[in-house]
């Protein structure tokens, strides 16, 4: 038998889990629907701790975006560590915090924060004992325990010992201490690993994986948690994209019971969501062909429109929980644009971009080499526009005019991770870098058509950028409209965009009705929402 959510009561506790951040405080901004963020993570915490009692965990690999860092991100990158760990310490209060690669590209000594890691040995790294968490982060007497462990091959360069064996110590040593949850957090190459150590450890009451590359992306996500003897296990997106929601109800002693679970409904979902997606996928791909058959298209259309009403309608049923015993729910919060922002850490945010901004340029010193004898260099769209007047005006009413003010706008234009896609002729020989771009700045003609200083030179009578003529699928894609930065990239709807009058109009007709680029962005935007959070400035 079973009651309905209403009879319910309050959770004891919710705890919130991560693993895998690898130094991300915030998207890029660039797709329709941008996820992860530091500043609205700590805002759901936050307001979580307003309405009852809640715990923040962290399986690891938390500080650095690369490994090994580059020398020219090592300013940006030690900045932004220093901000994660800020953050951990005040808003989030991190109750245990685990170990990962992404924690180790500068060794021990750059940790910034102890981890509670049962089963590794290593000089210079501040080792917590299994945690039990107790007031004032929870009341009533409840009490969590908490410990980690990593597989060795997840703490390269340290004494990583057996998770089981050690594991096992942490669980008794955890009971004996009085936890009446005991959560673990695993760093293994895979979930098989993962739930192959939580098995053999036993005595796990909710367990948090971190997956390394393995971990997914949020389309990827399990919305359910996988059952391990009497526990369960979750994985968190990467990146804090999806954060691990998980409301614990406690009623006497025994194993926990998904109650989200005992509705049947979370296990559809997860079929009907992917369903969802490649429907969606195979609209997206339709609507950048003319030839499509527009029969197919209706269909399909139609076809997700009933799968969408499907899910809503499982959504909508009520929540069903057992009679007795203690049970939790496993929300896998998407951490999305429209959610609120901790105002203290988006203003912590804005101040790393100006200071990362300042020591990237400070660090920058020389123009990029000029090139061989012979070769061209980056005139910039001044040049271009002496003889191609109508081409420049064309192109100031696109959105690769715009380029570098959309930077501006994020306080972004001196990331080293956002200003390449953004200036002409980064990084090669006679263009531009991070601190000389000033001329180059924006997607200009040279982009798409290569550097042009001999034809400039020459009088226009020399071409010898004339095999980039018109920008190659390749040239797009592989450079800056990547799947991760561009989610609604389809090369011929977006070639519709920048083709037009005194700008390859012939070409542009070739191309016939069909939809732009812009289109399929309004598209994507619209169904993500364009509204900010409270409190949040990007």
């Amino acid at each position: 038998m079973s009651a309905p959510a209403g009879a319910a009561p309050k959770p004891t506790f919710t705890l919130f889990a991560l693993a895998e951040v690898r130094g991300q405080i915030g998207p890029c901004g660039c797709t329709s629907d941008p996820l992860g963020d530091l500043s609205r993570t700590a805002r759901l915490v936050t307001d979580a701790r307003a309405a009852g009692p809640a715990l923040v965990v962290d399986a690891g690999s938390l500080l650095y975006s690369k490994s090994p860092v580059p020398a020219h991100l090592d300013a940006q990158e030690e900045l932004k560590a220093d901000l994660i760990a800020t953050t951990y310490k005040t808003e989030l209060a991190v109750s245990a915090l685990g170990l990962g690669p992404a924690d180790l590209p500068k060794g021990t000594s750059k940790l910034r924060l102890p981890r509670t890691l049962a089963n590794v040995a290593a000089p210079g790294v501040e080792l917590l004992a299994p945690v039990i968490v107790d007031a004032p982060a929870l009341t009533g007497g409840t009490k969590v325990g908490v410990f980690a462990v990593a597989m060795p091959a997840m703490v390269p360069g340290l004494d990583g010992r057996d998770p089981v064996a050690d594991g096992k110590l942490a669980v008794a040593d955890l009971k004996k201490r009085g936890a009446q949850v005991i959560v673990g957090l695993i760093q293994a190459t895979s979930k098989k690993d993962a739930v192959q150590i939580m098995r053999g450890i036993g005595g796990i009451d909710l367990a948090v994986a971190g997956l390394g590359q393995a971990t997914p992306e949020p389309e990827r996500i399990e919305v359910e948690p996988q059952k391990v003897g009497d526990g369960w296990i979750v994985v968190p997106a990467n990146r804090g994209q999806v954060v691990s929601k998980l409301e614990v109800t406690l009623r006497g002693t025994g194993p926990l019971v998904d109650a989200v679970g005992a509705t049947a409904a979370t296990a559809k979902l997860v079929s009907i969501d992917r369903r969802i997606a490649g429907l969606e996928d195979d609209l997206k791909k339709f609507a950048a062909d003319p030839k499509a058959d527009q029969a197919f298209v209706r269909t399909t259309r139609s076809e997700l429109a009933q799968v969408i009403k499907q899910r809503d309608d499982l959504k909508a049923r009520p929540l069903v929980v057992p009679d007795t015993g203690s049970y939790f729910t496993l929300s896998q919060v998407r951490i999305n644009k429209a959610l609120a922002c901790a105002k203290s850490v988006d203003d912590r945010v804005t101040e790393f971009y100006r200071a990362a901004g300042e020591a990237n340029v400070k660090g920058v010193t020389r123009k990029p080499p000029d090139p061989p004898k012979g070769q061209p260099s980056f005139a910039g769209l001044a040049q271009c526009e002496d003889c191609h007047a109508d081409a420049v005006k064309f192109w100031k009413t696109t959105r690769h005019a715009e380029a570098w003010k959309t930077l501006v706008e994020r306080g972004q234009q001196f990331d080293f991770y956002s200003t390449s896609c953004h200036v002409t002729g980064w990084e090669r020989a006679g263009g531009s870098n991070l601190a000389f771009n000033e001329p180059l700045r924006d997607v200009q003609c040279e982009v798409c058509h290569g550097p042009s200083s001999i034809h400039v030179a020459k009088g226009g009578e020399e071409k010898p950028f004339a095999t980039l003529r018109a920008p190659a699928e390749a040239l797009c894609a592989d450079q800056c409209h990547t799947t991760e930065h561009s989610d609604t990239f389809q090369y011929t709807a977006y070639l519709r965009d920048i083709l037009g009058p005194g700008h390859g109009e012939a070409a542009r007709k070739k191309l016939g009705d069909g939809p732009t680029g812009a289109q399929l962005r309004k598209a994507a935007l619209d169904k993500a929402g364009r509204t900010l959070g409270a409190g949040c400035s990007r």
